[in-house]
């Protein structure tokens, strides 16, 4: 039972990325009808601009020009970067996917590619190759619950994680810009034609996807301080898997499915061997796809599915 519980916590800390990833994915497919495959590497760009914004800030406060606690550097490093990450993320809709919304849904999937692409030889050209440390903001500190080792990093990320889903939920229902995306996602037609600016709505989704990669790849790089220019590509896929199992344009059930999607992999590594883990994981995916080809919280109905 101990060992249960301990597999539990890990998988609440993995599942937390995944979810964070995930509600970009489902938010931009809600409202345009494409997938943003290029959002696992913002999550990549938003880790390392979190790098870059700790750095700075760290060496400030260590040379005296601005004395900070390193909690207030943790809460200042995700606040900047989820800001400036969100810049990357409209600008990407702005130039690789707004001159053709019109066209067929392929030749938007291979610019995310494209882009995803441009992104990580970007990070090579201006970093390099090699791998970067993530700074140690805050110093870790482990508590046994009953033979339960948790850290006080794993609870952060689980909680802020929480926190993040939950207040994006609650802009969707209780904010005029939410409900505008809300209606948008229902019928992408009519919608505009009542006022409703596309072009605003959709560069706010990107940009609300793309701060919570950046929360999210801020939490992994407090978890396991390696940052690479090629880790948004596994993460990006897994998290498009979540997102499809949620269901489209459902905060809830993107949430839900990258927590699941989290249990799953870790719970699946615990019994099998590891290289088993993506097989099995991914074949438990499938048959609850068979069932629910919509998703947890998918609708068949499709306001205009170009394909």
């Amino acid at each position: 039972m101990v060992f249960f519980f301990q597999n539990l916590v890990n998988a609440l800390q993995w599942g937390s990325f995944y979810a964070l990833i995930a509600l970009g994915y489902s938010m931009v497919y809600s409202i345009l009808m494409l997938f943003n495959f290029a959002h696992g590497d913002i999550f990549m760009v938003g880790a390392y601009i979190g790098f870059g914004v700790a750095t700075a800030l760290v060496a400030l406060s260590s040379s005296g020009f601005l004395a900070l606690p390193n909690w207030v550097i943790l809460v200042l490093t995700i606040l900047i970067s989820m800001f400036l990450t969100s810049f990357v993320g409209m600008i990407v809709e702005r130039v690789g996917y707004r001159p053709l919304r019109n066209a067929p849904r392929a030749s938007a999937a291979i610019t995310g590619l494209m882009i995803g692409i441009i992104l990580e030889t970007g990070n090579l050209a201006l970093l390099g190759a090699r791998r970067v440390s993530f700074p140690s903001l805050i110093d870790t500190v482990t508590y046994d619950m009953g033979g339960v080792f948790v850290t006080n990093k794993k609870i952060m990320i689980v909680l802020v994680s929480f926190f993040l889903c939950l207040s994006l939920h609650q802009f969707i229902r209780r904010t005029k810009y939410g409900m505008a995306i809300r209606a948008m996602a229902f019928d992408y037609v009519v919608v505009p034609l009542m006022g409703v600016p596309l072009n605003t709505i959709a560069a706010l989704t990107f940009a609300l996807g793309s701060s919570l990669a950046a929360a999210a790849g801020i939490l992994f790089g407090l978890a396991y301080p390696v940052l690479d220019p090629y880790m948004g590509i596994l993460f990006g896929w897994k998290a498009f898997v979540a997102a499809i199992l949620g269901g489209r344009g459902s905060i809830v059930g993107a949430t839900l499915a990258g927590f699941l999607l989290g249990f799953i992999e870790i719970f699946v590594a615990m019994i099998f061997p590891s290289t088993f883990r993506d097989l099995i994981a991914y074949s438990i995916i499938l048959l609850i796809l068979v069932f629910r080809p919509h998703g947890f919280f998918g609708e068949p109905y499709s306001a205009r599915l170009r394909l």
